[in-house]
């Protein structure tokens, strides 16, 4: 089938095939039709599965049905092609929070072909700037209380100056704004077909979270963001319609847009949105309020929040997902023993768009972030691209239904290389399959012809009574060529001697 989208930006500048990863589709469950709207089809799962009248979004504020979500859906969709004018293809930049507003105006950009260009609330302007030079959107969308910094980023190139802008609020207070999303959306009816967009065709743009450098964007497609719902959650997370999802990754992020948007939704489960940023204790007193069943946020979180799980419990949590970052086995053992739960890895990227190596907690064997995720193919290599022995440290390589697509980028021919995808962690397998972190690939510190994980380091460092958070790096030395260096945060009371120091 022929794309429906007219605008051709972002499809004329993929990589050249020779570039491009080998997709795998081996499962049943992988195959969509030529036309496909990932939208649409995750709202008729749900009303085939008898799901429409139950609760998709839930804040402090409102909740919204399956039925009522889609009729707000289509009203902004109205907005967006009839009062912004925007066609199939045009990019639409989303900023703001995490909120109902937030998820409806992502759904509603996909739905009508456009193609999502979520950003990070904390983006300054000149961050801001970046994407909108690379992504050169047609509108943008932002919650009003963020507006200021966008505002700043439009102004500064000419060629954005001029940017249909929209704003939305995570309550009420851009109903009375003139011209706010919500103040048009409700002038239109809650009627239109989607964009009959390719399998193929652009979900989203997803710029990585790196720190240094020209920011990459990565592309994903309606075909990749069904395939990542019926990878990890299908066969490892497994949620029902009677869970409750709650989490602190943005939306921004592809492992907030998985665990708090289109995974949810696949499963039938509904999403609490919270009115003002988490904080490990609000977390925990929220999570026992709201009977959150499945909890998604980063290895340091949970580790922050194991003295208020301990202190308050954990309520009808079943479910805690860990990803975004190492997770220390000190880190898994604290929050068991303060919640009861055995944590669920994973290893994901925004390149692939979700976890693609994880286990259930049922199969979790210490140390390890778990094994492949069925219709993914993992395996860990040297620098000619060749398998290593058994337990010897070397590349992760991954390929699957998922694979990186950089938006004009000279360095998509870093990341994949014959086929395969080179997310640039350093791991070791052992013979059943079980793949085990060891850093970042830059991260590893050779000292005195030694290959040393810098998390290895920490870990070890965090089973020591009095350290609450440390860092290792790797410090040039004239004679071992790199030596260690620990950054260590004691707990409160804790005092730092030489004693601390050599126990």
């Amino acid at each position: 089938m022929s794309s429906a989208q007219s605008d051709r930006f972002v499809h004329d500048h993929l990589p050249p095939p020779d570039q491009c990863p080998e997709m795998r589709y081996d499962q049943p469950e992988l195959a969509v039709p030529d036309q496909f709207n990932v939208v649409q089809a995750l709202f008729d799962r749900a009303f085939s599965n008898g799901h429409a009248d139950r609760p998709l979004f839930r804040s402090d504020e409102r909740t919204l049905s399956y039925a009522q979500a889609l009729a707000e859906v289509q009203r902004i969709g109205h907005v967006l092609t009839q009062n912004l004018a925007l066609v199939p293809g045009n990019r639409v930049l989303l900023r703001g929070g995490n909120s109902i507003a937030m998820a409806l105006a992502w759904l509603a950009v996909v739905r009508v072909g456009c193609i999502a260009v979520a950003t990070m609330p904390l983006l300054r302007a000149s961050e801001l700037a970046a994407i909108v030079a690379k992504s050169k959107p047609g509108a943008a969308l932002c919650d009003v209380k963020l507006q200021d910094e966008l505002n700043t980023a439009l102004a500064a190139d000419a060629s954005s100056a001029t940017l249909p802008l929209r704003v939305f609020n995570v309550g009420d207070a851009a109903v009375s704004l003139t011209n706010s999303l919500e103040a048009l959306a409700r002038h239109h009816s809650a009627t239109g077909d989607p964009c009959p967009t390719a399998a193929d065709d652009i979900a989203l743009l997803a710029f990585t979270s790196g720190t240094t450098g020209r920011p990459k964007a990565a592309v994903h497609s309606h075909r990749d963001v069904m395939a990542a719902c019926e990878a990890w959650p299908r066969h490892v997370l497994r949620a029902t319609p009677e869970d409750i999802v709650m989490g602190s990754p943005p939306l921004a992020f592809t492992f907030g847009l998985g665990g708090l948007l289109v995974f949810p939704m696949w499963a039938g489960a509904s999403v609490y949105f919270p009115s003002i940023p988490y904080t490990p204790e609000a977390m925990v007193t929220l999570m026992n309020r709201v009977g959150a069943t499945i909890c998604y946020t980063a290895p340091t979180f949970y580790r922050q929040m194991a003295p208020f799980a301990r202190q308050h419990g954990v309520g009808q949590l079943r479910i805690s997902v860990s990803a975004g970052e190492g997770l220390p086995d000190a880190t898994r053992q604290l929050w068991k023993e303060a919640s009861g739960l055995e944590m669920l890895d994973g290893i994901g990227a925004t390149e692939m768009f979700h976890i693609f190596i994880s286990s259930p907690p049922d199969k979790v064997r210490r140390g390890a972030i778990g094994q492949v995720v069925p219709g993914y193919e993992a395996r860990i290599v040297d620098e000619q691209g060749q398998p290593v022995p058994i337990g010897q440290v070397g590349r992760l390589a991954v390929k699957g239904p998922t694979g990186c697509r950089y938006l004009d980028d000279a360095r998509q021919a870093q990341y994949v290389i014959d086929g395969w995808n080179y997310p640039g962690d350093a791991f070791t397998q052992d013979a059943d399959g079980y793949f085990f972190y060891q850093a970042r690939t830059d991260d590893m510190i050779i000292t005195s012809g030694y290959n040393v994980a810098g998390p290895e380091v920490e870990a070890s460092l965090l089973l020591h009574p009095a350290v609450a958070e440390c860092g290792v790096v790797g410090r040039p030395d004239d004679e071992r060529g790199m030596i260690i260096v620990a950054y260590v945060v004691l707990k409160p009371g804790e005092a730092g001697d030489a004693a601390q120091v050599k126990a």
